[in-house]
């Protein structure tokens, strides 16, 4: 038996790209037994993964977390979150480690001085290059993400009018800047012919229903009102998805959806695009702008106040590609 302990800390869209990385280290590896130390809110997205035979988590004690991960006595340790309390991890347990490169400084100059030295890589073959001694290559298969029949949401939970079928649209991301305002997002629901299923968590619940109150019973908010395995669910019952940068997004990729991405102050260049979903799938995102990408991650508010990346996206077009991707 050979032991590995894989950590990610977060969050829900970076712990669903690790998912080829546990797949391929327990089919590929004679013997390997797969850990994963992850934070206590996150737990349950590796909770259901049959690659994984035991998940550890952070509660925000990490001295208590490393004295239960010293009695695994791990052979190695793959850290795929790189920092600060990841480092300490690694100093403090035995076994040979290995850690992902972040590119961060590839990740600045693209920031700060719009110079690309980003490989053309996805960040999840990035990923599986931390197993490269162990003769681990990529199968192929995309993204995993297990969800048990409990979590399994009927369509007759929903209004009537969406049992029939709905396009999921997930409003929200951590950062505002990665989102369309809510004006432009009930535009957008205006110009779409089919359901709308709003998608998001408790944060996103009071936006979802104003925007459910503006467009009508053809829009209805599902944000808050289900917990993130029965959202997968129905993200994997839908027709068609249309997300921002987003964990939903890699969620909607891994059961092979058509998505329909969103990009505002992030870039695809940062390799976190949606890995192998639908065919159909395409990216939206307002090009050449001289102040995109002016984040790696997202802001509050437009640092320059204009917010094109997200005002200047045209929603005709992203509808009209919805709408003939659901009627054919």
């Amino acid at each position: 038996m050979v032991k590995f302990l894989i950590i990610r800390f977060s969050s829900i869209g970076d712990i669903v790209l690790t998912s080829p990385v546990v797949r391929c280290l327990k089919q590929q590896v004679e013997g390997a037994e797969v850990h994963f130390l992850t934070k206590k809110q996150f737990a349950s997205v590796v909770a259901t993964n049959p690659y994984i035979d035991k998940v550890h988590v952070y509660d925000n004690n990490l001295k208590e977390v490393i004295k239960q991960l010293r009695l695994e006595e791990y052979d190695y340790i793959i850290d795929l979150h790189q920092n600060l309390r990841t480092a300490m991890v690694k100093l403090r347990l035995p076994g040979i480690n290995f850690s992902f490169n972040k590119l961060n400084v590839q990740k600045w100059l693209l920031v700060h001085f719009k110079i690309d030295y980003m490989p053309q890589v996805h960040i999840v073959d990035r990923y599986l290059k931390t197993l490269q001694l162990f003769d681990v290559v990529n199968d192929g298969l995309g993204l995993n993400y297990f969800i048990t029949p409990n979590d399994e949401v009927s369509v007759n939970e929903l209004p009537e009018s969406h049992r029939k079928g709905y396009l999921a649209l997930v409003i929200g991301a951590n950062h505002a800047t990665k989102v369309l305002p809510q004006e432009r997002l009930i535009e957008l629901c205006q110009l779409l012919d089919f359901p709308v299923l709003l998608m998001g968590g408790p944060s996103e619940a009071a936006l979802g229903q104003r925007i459910a109150d503006t467009v009508g019973n053809q829009v209805f908010n599902a944000c808050g009102k289900f917990s993130l395995n029965r959202s997968a669910s129905l993200i994997k019952q839908a027709r068609l998805v249309i997300s921002h940068d987003t964990g939903l997004m890699h969620i909607a990729a891994a059961f092979k959806k058509n998505i329909l991405s969103i990009w505002g102050n992030t870039v695809p260049e940062f390799g976190m695009y949606p890995y192998l979903p639908g065919n159909e799938s395409r990216i939206f995102e307002v090009k050449d702008l001289p102040c995109r990408p002016c984040s790696k991650i997202g802001h509050k508010k437009c640092p320059k106040k204009h917010f094109n990346c997200m005002m200047q996206q045209s929603l005709e077009q992203l509808a009209a590609q919805a709408n003939q991707m659901v009627r054919s």
